[in-house]
């Protein structure tokens, strides 16, 4: 990577950086996880979160690892509708699978080789009885003996580790007030856990790619979907694997529970960091949020998102140059659609109400975000004011975009047709076209 390169790239992380500086973030990952050659990488990244200000919970599963104690002993799983059957000798497992996999973590999270990534760190981990489970009991005439549900999460002891800059680790294992002890779901331990902490996001590293799942291609947006869009996915059997169900219907689950939003990745490496730390990601995301991206009136707090946004068009001559004086001026009349804090597109509605007409000017939408229906749902916007206001025409001038302008009901007109004090200050040097829309 070229010194620039490196530059842009650290000033683009940045606002995440400041923005996720203290919140607490459940981080889950299968028992898959653990078996793959890079896995020290994974924890390597998890650490360099709670090094750059995260407070992080951490819940590992342990599937094949309960599955391989098992095959050792000549003994077969039982899992039935993606809930595993858990008998005595299958219990035997899961406590030695949990307690070697949890002690794997600590040590990895322990490394402070100056030649590894976790060179002059010193992660703290701390583990606990925090999950008090009950038995699922019988589904399905079967009676799923020592599986269990989370019943209650120990909030008040997460906590204190967390303020104690500690990562926070935890196993899906359950104890009853009784003593007994419960095999859980790592996704329903994570989901409970994050709902009971008020967590600022839930992430799960899975198995399989969520980027290269339906769900990703028919979200059309780099996957970022609306909880609403994800129920309908899961409700139309979008092809998806049994596991990959589970882990979605946590996220749902999570989400409904109130945490704004839930990261699906897989285990690439770089991909947690990515999903993170970059605007659009590399996995899918379900929010809750209704502000992810939202479309509304400008404020004066977005003069510096739109003159970012406009800018490079008045340079390419594409925009008429304001200043940001101006700007701040005109700024009441403008609309924007801000995602996650950027300001991706803009327009605004100058009115000429003696005239009974309406300009549309300035209407801009982000390289990473056009053939998005964006400039098209702007323009439906500005058409519901202009109507409020009375007004039958709308009017725009442009020089390079004359076709959008047409495919959305405008016809050609000639500057007579404008209204006066528009006509006074037309410029003929520049020579745009007229397009005029009657509402």
């Amino acid at each position: 990577m070229s010194q620039p390169d490196f530059v842009a790239v650290l000033r683009a992380c940045a606002p995440y950086v400041h923005a996720h500086n203290g919140r607490v973030f459940v981080i889950a990952f299968g028992g898959e996880a653990a078996e793959r050659a890079d896995f020290d990488q994974l924890i390597y990244d998890i650490a360099l979160l709670q090094s750059l200000g995260v407070k992080v919970v951490l819940v590992h599963g342990m599937r094949p690892q309960i599955d391989a104690r098992l095959q050792a002993q000549g003994l077969e799983a039982r899992v039935i509708n993606g809930m595993r059957v858990t008998d005595r000798a299958t219990l035997e497992c899961a406590k030695s699978a949990a307690g070697v996999l949890r002690m794997e973590i600590e040590a990895r999270l322990s490394t402070s080789l100056a030649s590894s990534p976790m060179g002059g760190a010193r992660i703290r981990v701390t583990s606990g009885n925090w999950i008090t489970a009950r038995p699922v009991g019988v589904l399905g005439g079967v009676d799923h003996q020592f599986t269990g549900d989370v019943r209650r999460v120990d909030v008040d002891s997460i906590r204190q580790v967390l303020d104690q800059d500690r990562i926070a680790l935890l196993s899906p294992i359950g104890y009853s007030p009784t003593g007994e002890i419960f095999n859980v779901r790592a996704e329903d331990v994570a989901m409970a856990v994050a709902t009971a902490l008020g967590a600022d996001k839930l992430v799960f590293v899975t198995p399989t790619n969520p980027d290269q799942w339906r769900l990703a291609e028919d979200a059309g947006d780099a996957g970022q979907l609306s909880v609403a869009d994800g129920e309908r996915l899961l409700a139309a059997n979008a092809g998806f694997s049994d596991i990959d169900r589970t882990y979605l219907q946590a996220a749902l689950a999570a989400t409904r529970g109130g945490v704004k939003r839930v990261h699906l990745v897989g285990h690439i490496d770089g991909a947690l960091l990515r999903e993170l730390y970059t605007r659009d990601g590399v996995g899918v995301m379900l929010y809750s949020d209704p502000d992810y991206e939202a479309t509304r009136d400008a404020s004066i707090e977005d003069v510096g998102g739109v003159l970012q946004l406009i800018q490079p068009l008045e340079q390419q001559g594409v925009l008429v140059a304001r200043s940001r004086e101006q700007l701040e001026l005109d700024i009441q009349h403008f609309n924007v659609i801000v995602r996650d804090g950027l300001v991706i597109a803009c327009c605004a509605l100058f009115p000429f109400p003696q005239n009974a007409m309406g300009e549309l000017a300035c209407v801009a939408v982000h390289p990473d975000y056009r053939r998005g229906g964006r400039a098209a749902a702007l323009l439906k916007r500005v058409e519901t004011e202009a109507r409020q206001m009375g007004l039958k025409h709308l009017f725009s001038l442009t020089t390079h975009t004359p076709h959008w302008f047409i495919e959305h009901g405008f016809r050609r007109a000639g500057p007579d047709e404008l209204p006066m004090q528009k006509q006074r200050i037309y410029n003929y040097q520049r020579n745009s076209l007229v397009l005029i829309k009657d509402l």
